[in-house]
């Protein structure tokens, strides 16, 4: 009697660690569009984001709701080695053509992996559910830009559904370097012309329509009604965007990315973007341009962004996320 007492209690405790290990699974790695292996990370309201591993991209991040809280074109090519039109695209280690590199760099357009073994992240910012992703520079990589690198990133959701992108980059060199550095999220909003960005008001930028001419912004806002492309000096570490359709703010917290960059084309035809797509998106970018960033060998730099999305006139740090 006592040995089948045992085995239930053993058995009902295995039953119990599986279902726990089942719940508490970190992610998902299953197949994507095209075949492309993707990363699910789920929490347990339901809330998700989604990295494809090419190109180390997020390409989806949904509240409780199942709304998706960034944008993917209509026309998106999920076919290496096209970038993936949407959602966050990584810039590393040249932004746009600001340098001799393919614009906007090389590693939106590689194959990153899972790190199981991450060195340890030190973090303000409270992270649940997350994955880590790294790349390593390759020969291709040195004949392109000779300068071997580590490229560590963090994904995470919020205990609130917030998203944060951690990214830490590692000179495994044997000489310095320096690099410019950018996420390019496309933001999800309710229409462009309702939109409004804050936070950037008397700051210069670079209007990059007029071959990086330098400008002062003096306007309280940025709205929009025609093509917007401009890259924003020295800025602050809070920007937002007032829906005002939505009632929501998408809150965006950088540290490390001294400038912005804001960006719609309008109407102006983009080859993987459907013709109506620009009404539906909108592009805050936060970047490390003016000033390179320089790496000894064996140095590490980190930077940190933070998203989340509160009721509009509620977008300070006390606001509770609303995603």
């Amino acid at each position: 009697m006592g040995n089948k007492i045992n085995l239930i209690f053993l058995w009902a405790m295995l039953v119990a660690v599986v279902a726990m290990a089942t719940e508490h699974r970190p992610f998902e790695r299953t197949k994507g569009i095209n075949g492309l292996e993707k990363i699910i990370v789920r929490d347990r309201r339901g809330r998700s984001f989604e990295v494809y591993l090419y190109g180390g991209q997020v390409t989806s991040w949904k509240n409780e709701k199942g709304e998706d809280l960034l944008f993917m074109s209509t026309k998106a090519i999920f076919e290496p080695p096209t970038p993936i039109r949407g959602g966050i695209p990584v810039l590393f280690p040249q932004y746009s053509n600001t340098g001799p590199l393919p614009s906007h760099g090389f590693v939106r357009q590689r194959f990153w992996e899972i790190d199981a073994n991450p060195p340890p992240l030190h973090s303000h910012h409270s992270s649940g559910a997350h994955v880590d992703l790294i790349l390593k520079s390759s020969e291709a990589d040195l004949k392109i830009w000779p300068h071997k690198f580590v490229y560590r990133l963090r994904v995470a959701l919020g205990h609130g559904g917030d998203l944060t992108l951690t990214p830490r980059i590692t000179n495994s060199d044997v000489k310095p370097f320096n690099f410019t550095f950018g996420f390019h999220p496309y933001f999800s909003v309710s229409d462009i012309s309702q939109i409004q960005v804050e936070g950037l008001q008397n700051l210069d930028y670079l209007d990059q329509q007029k071959n990086r001419t330098r400008f002062t912004d003096h306007g309280k806002f940025i709205t929009f009604d025609s093509q917007l492309d401009r890259l924003y000096l020295r800025t602050p570490n809070t920007l937002r965007i007032v829906d005002h359709k939505k009632k929501k703010t998408i809150v965006v917290r950088k540290e490390g990315q001294a400038d912005a960059v804001v960006w719609n084309p309008w109407d102006k035809k983009v080859s993987d973007l459907g013709v109506e797509d620009y009404r539906r998106f909108v592009a805050v970018e936060p970047v490390a341009v003016e000033k390179p960033i320089i790496l000894k060998p064996g140095q590490e730099w980190k930077a940190i962004v933070h998203v989340s999305v509160v009721p509009s006139g509620c977008s300070r740090k006390s606001c509770i996320p609303h995603t």
